[in-house]
């Protein structure tokens, strides 16, 4: 992996909402959700994976006291199976067990790969969310991690 992990900021919002459009179509964050994600500093975590200038992956984190939320991963596609989604999802776990005994993510039922990349850092699967993903109806999987 060559891409440098860095705290995201507001002006990685262009190619951050360009990745959730190629990878998460029509199921994609706004450009508000992102601003209002990135403001909310005390509990909140985001990142981008960026190789030269070029942003090509991210992640985002929500951590309480007491539980832990993955938001979201992706990698530009032609990207992906170099690491960067790993890289992504240990930083995220790392501020994880600082903050919470417990990390939950919601999954697409339709991503094995993700799933797997989630099995591999101690999830399980817990449960499933019916249409979760809108407006596609996709199902989610539930998974959870507790801390090692």
């Amino acid at each position: 992996m060559i891409a440098r992990l860095r705290p995201m900021r507001l002006a990685d919002l262009d190619a951050v909402l360009g990745l959730e459009e190629q990878l998460f179509a029509p199921d994609t964050w706004t450009r508000a959700m992102y601003r209002d994600e990135l403001a909310r500093t005390d509990t909140r975590h985001y990142l981008v994976a960026e190789d030269g200038d070029r942003v090509v992956g991210y992640a985002g984190l929500i951590a309480y006291d007491d539980e832990a939320h993955v938001a979201t991963i992706g990698v530009a596609a032609d990207r992906q199976g170099e690491g960067i989604g790993a890289a992504l999802l240990d930083a995220l776990l790392a501020e994880a067990d600082r903050r919470s005994p417990v990390v939950l993510l919601e999954v697409r039922a339709d991503n094995p790969v993700a799933q797997g990349l989630y099995r591999r850092r101690g999830f399980t699967e817990i449960g499933r969310r019916p249409r979760y993903y809108q407006p596609s109806g996709t199902d989610a999987v539930v998974m959870k991690r507790e801390r090692l």
